[in-house]
C-alpha cells in the first residue's frame, strides 16, 4: 500500500480547525510546507482549485480526497487530516467531511498517484473503518 508508505507523525493532524474547503486547503497544505514537502504554497493552493473545478473531490461518507499534479513536488506527497466538528465542503453527498486525505504528485506521472487515490478507495470502503 503506497499511502501507507508517505504517512507518519509530521504529515498527520488529528483535530482540523477548518470550517470550509478553503480554509482546510490552506491548513492542509500548510502541513507539508512545515515538513518541507512542498516548495510554493501558492502554486500548491492553485493547482488544488484547478483540480477542485473539474469537480468535487469529497467523495462522500465523510471523506474528501484532494489532489494535484504539481510542479511543486518532485515525488507523491501526502497528509492526513481529521475534523471532530466536521468541514463544508460540497461533497458529492452534500455531507460534511471529518476525514481528509491530502496528495500531490509531480507533473507527469500517474501511476503512484493513480494507485494512492485507490488505495484511499479500497481504506474508505472498509467496514468500521471510517
Amino acid at each position: 500500500m503506497i499511502l501507507l508508505s508517505l504517512l507518519n507523525e509530521d504529515v498527520i493532524k488529528v483535530g482540523l480547525e477548518s470550517e470550509d474547503k478553503e480554509e482546510l486547503f490552506e491548513e492542509m497544505v500548510d502541513i507539508l510546507v512545515r515538513t518541507g514537502k512542498i516548495k510554493d504554497r501558492k502554486k500548491a493552493l492553485e493547482s488544488l482549485w484547478e483540480r477542485e473545478k473539474k469537480g468535487t473531490t469529497g467523495i462522500g461518507k465523510g471523506v474528501a480526497i484532494p489532489h494535484s499534479k504539481t510542479s511543486v513536488v518532485d515525488e507523491l506527497v501526502a497528509a492526513v487530516g481529521i475534523s471532530k466538528e466536521g468541514i463544508e465542503y460540497e461533497s458529492l453527498d452534500g455531507e460534511l467531511v471529518y476525514l481528509v486525505f491530502l496528495m500531490f504528485s509531480a507533473e507527469g506521472t500517474a501511476g503512484p498517484h493513480i494507485e494512492a487515490l485507490a488505495d484511499v478507495a479500497r481504506l474508505v470502503e472498509t467496514p468500521g473503518f471510517c
